[in-house]
């Protein structure tokens, strides 16, 4: 069954927009997505990745580097070394999903047994981080995952590369993905620590208005009733959408950031009081690629203000007098700092 289109998804702007700006630039550190069951989350990622342009990768390569310039720390390519760019073929970008039982073995790779037993040797069987390489991990009920997991893929997520020492192997390989989360707050928060790592944090929430319940309910029966033809319909704005993203890729090197735009990311972050300089940095990535996707050449205040709950409302500290929660907080901050 053909996924979900991106552009048929019903509302939940700040989602969709996050999304695009991690595909633009995957460097802004990833997406978390907290918000009711059913509501889209799962939906909106697999569409996105559906589409995406297919990529390059070379033949055989577990972790599907690109033939054009193989990573330097790529295993298989650096064994088959110039062979590996003369063959290749394309495939869908990849979207690997991290059950929450699974082990630490099954996630970084571990020594492969089969091979080990029948065959004597000592040989890396690749996990999930390898088959995600160039395309999104996508956790479900992330803030149910054990916290060492979660450290650990924070890690890799912010170098690329996974690093594997056990059972007497010592390897290295290519781990470069977007990473997106999603839960329920519900059913338990984050750790302070690990949400300030994801670039992005979205709340989305069930639609109160009348019509676009009735919108949604529409077109996800209309979808399970004929995927094809339902898809069919949205083919010419997803093509749009499509072109759109690649467009915003070539442009995003060009695309400047102000000093004033800076500066004024540094005054909201002082006014909210975050710690350390990852806000001030997210907000200047989420602006330029949110510009280039405007098809702008540079990055304005507006594109501050469109962000900035997005970027922002997950790294502020508690503050027990405050009772507001951290989006309206962020609001009250852009409001002051930035006004219209």
């Amino acid at each position: 069954m053909p996924a979900f289109p991106f552009t048929a998804i019903v509302a939940q702007e700040e989602m969709k927009r996050a999304l695009l700006i991690a595909a633009v630039d995957p460097t802004v550190g990833g997406v978390l997505v907290f918000g009711d069951r059913g509501t889209g989350k799962s939906t909106a990622i697999r569409a996105l990745a559906a589409l995406l342009p297919k990529i390059r990768a070379v033949v055989d390569c577990p972790y599907s580097c690109s033939p054009d310039s193989p990573a330097s720390d790529c295993p298989h390519c650096a064994q088959a070394g110039g062979k590996a760019r003369g063959k290749s073929h394309t495939i869908p970008v990849p979207v690997v999903d991290l059950p929450l039982g699974a082990t630490e073995d099954r996630v970084v790779g571990a020594l492969d047994l089969e091979r080990a037993l029948t065959r004597g040797e000592k040989a890396f069987e690749p996990g999930l981080l390898a088959r995600a390489n160039r395309g999104f991990l996508y956790i479900d009920e992330v803030n149910l995952l054990e916290d060492h997991l979660v450290d650990l893929l924070l890690d890799v997520a912010a170098s690329g590369v996974n690093t594997v020492e056990r059972e007497g192997l010592s390897l290295r390989h290519p781990a470069r993905f977007v990473l997106v989360g999603s839960g329920n707050p519900e059913e338990g928060e984050l750790r302070p620590q690990l949400l300030d790592r994801f670039g992005l944090a979205c709340e989305v929430g069930t639609p109160t208005e009348i019509a676009t319940r009735i919108e949604v309910v529409r077109r996800r029966d209309a979808y399970e009733r004929d995927p094809d033809g339902f898809c069919a319909t949205h083919a010419a704005s997803e093509r749009a959408l499509q072109k759109r993203i690649v467009a915003a890729r070539e442009r995003l090197g060009t695309v400047a950031v102000p000093d004033a735009v800076l500066e004024a990311a540094a005054k909201l972050c002082l006014a909210l009081g975050t710690d350390g300089l990852r806000g001030e940095l997210t907000l200047m990535r989420t602006a330029r690629a949110l510009a280039a996707l405007d098809g702008a050449e540079t990055a304005g205040i507006d594109h501050l203000r469109q962000i900035a709950p997005s970027a922002l409302r997950h790294r502020l500290r508690r503050n027990p007098l405050d009772e507001s929660g951290s989006t309206a907080r962020v609001a009250r901050a852009v409001a002051e700092v930035l006004p219209a």
